[in-house]
């Protein structure tokens, strides 16, 4: 049985704006799962409610089986992490980690003896003694992870715990992270706009946008094949290319080229229909020469990536984007022909932004068995 089920879940605040829209989820016992989408999206209300932090206009949250829709927080078997972390200043860390279970009113050795066992865990053995404002970021982050785990909950929720940690604490942090849920084995819902936290962490992920699920599925099902121009255009770390096109019988016509039409696409469309042509960067390969079905255009743009190269192509007024590995960076000014592997092309209806010839499940009434 999947263990966090939402049925018909709305959350709407004052002046009729719903944070919360009609949302159907189920997440399965074991599952690490993200919340993806940007500011606003509504996200973190979700998180809330299913916490018990935010009252539900209407719908019903079950847990384990049990409806928990007017349960209190502390009713509900769970514990949350903050974006900044909420631990007590004036308490030492083995007071903020044994804070909920004194709240729950275990025995004051216990308590510790638990403290002290889950701190030993996560590398916080010999700061026990110290206050919050005396610990690293990363420490902090470890203290309140050490909070929630201490209470043996059910369900994690975590909003946004990375946020505050600088990117070379954010790696090591999400490295540890996945490796204490799949170790724990305990459900976790996380949310974060981090496209990058949510691909790696995940067994799971959702794409938000106003309040729904635009898209759910696995990180390589939602990054390889997004539902929609909106979570194209939203996961990866390029943006992907998104481009008008007009079909012309088996062929598509973007600018002054004509390129093939995916094998996947070409039952679906009809003959002037308005497109869109869909291309990750990662996935193109520039040539000095024109081969056929392929945009030509003037290199303007060259971003050093480290390990290679964004390169920025203006093809007449559109431009195309493109990696290349370390050491094949073109010069700005040259000419170059970009190449799309028909496999990895996607096409859009451009009246609706939905992908054309694909089954991809958007808001599943069930969850498959967890895979972490």
């Amino acid at each position: 049985m999947a263990d966090v089920v939402l049925h018909q879940l709305v959350k709407e605040y004052p002046g009729g704006v719903r944070a919360v829209d009609e949302l159907d989820l189920a997440i399965a016992d074991g599952e690490f799962f993200a919340l993806l989408g940007p500011s606003g999206c509504g996200k973190t209300t979700l998180l809330r409610s299913i916490a018990g932090l935010e009252t539900v206009t209407s719908g019903r949250i079950e847990l384990g089986g049990r409806d928990v829709t007017r349960l209190a927080p502390g009713e509900r078997d769970i514990a949350m992490v903050f974006q900044d972390y909420a631990l007590f200043p004036h308490m030492s860390v083995r007071d903020n980690i044994a804070y909920p279970l004194r709240i729950r009113k275990m025995a004051r050795g216990e308590r510790h003896r638990r403290a002290e066992e889950t701190a030993r865990g996560l590398s916080l053995g010999g700061l026990l003694d110290r206050r919050p404002g005396q610990l690293s970021g990363g420490q902090q982050q470890r203290a309140a992870l050490a909070r929630a785990v201490a209470c043996h909950p059910r369900l994690f929720l975590f909003d946004e715990p990375l946020s505050n940690l600088d990117a070379r604490l954010r790696l090591e942090a999400r490295t540890f992270l996945k490796r204490l849920q799949r170790d724990l084995g305990v459900t976790t819902v996380f949310v974060t706009h981090d496209q990058a936290e949510a691909l790696a962490l995940s067994d799971r992920m959702a794409v938000m946008d106003a309040g729904r699920i635009r898209q759910i599925g696995t990180p390589t099902e939602v990054f390889q094949r997004p539902a929609s121009t909106f979570v194209a255009g939203f996961i990866g770390s390029t943006p992907m290319n998104l481009l008008d096109a007009v079909v012309d019988r088996d062929t598509l016509r973007i600018a002054d080229a004509v390129l093939p039409v995916p094998d996947t696409a070409r039952p679906h469309l009809r003959h002037g229909e308005k497109v869109v042509y869909a291309a990750r960067p990662e996935y193109l390969t520039l040539t000095a020469e024109p081969p056929p079905g392929a945009l030509g255009g003037v290199v303007a743009i060259v971003e050093n990536l480290g390990v290679g190269a964004l390169v920025t192509l203006e093809v007449g007024e559109v431009t195309v984007q493109a990696t290349v590995p370390e050491g094949q960076e073109p010069p700005v000014g040259a000419c170059r022909w970009v190449v799309a592997d028909p496999a990895r092309v996607l096409v859009y209806r451009a009246a609706d932004g939905e992908l054309v010839g694909s089954a991809v499940a958007t808001e599943p009434a069930s969850a498959p068995a967890a895979t972490g």
